[in-house]
């Protein structure tokens, strides 16, 4: 496997993780990790920073399962 197809450490495929955004904000997500050490995909917007868990390699893009930063 080359690393264009390499998953990232949230799981997510680069490819994949590009194309995303954060519902809220519209801002760029990138790989995170939570507090408990689970990954998460987090929102580089300026202001109302939310981090959205990954779960099984699937992000899960809800707002109501987002944690505030």
């Amino acid at each position: 496997m080359s690393d264009d197809h390499q998953a990232t450490t949230s799981g997510v495929e680069p490819w994949v993780r590009q194309v995303l955004r954060c519902p809220v904000t519209g801002a760029e997500l990138v790989d995170g990790t939570a507090p408990d050490g689970s990954p998460e995909l987090v929102s580089t917007a300026a202001t109302n920073r939310l981090a959205y868990p990954v779960r099984d390699g699937i992000p899960i893009l809800l707002a109501d399962e987002a944690r505030a930063l």
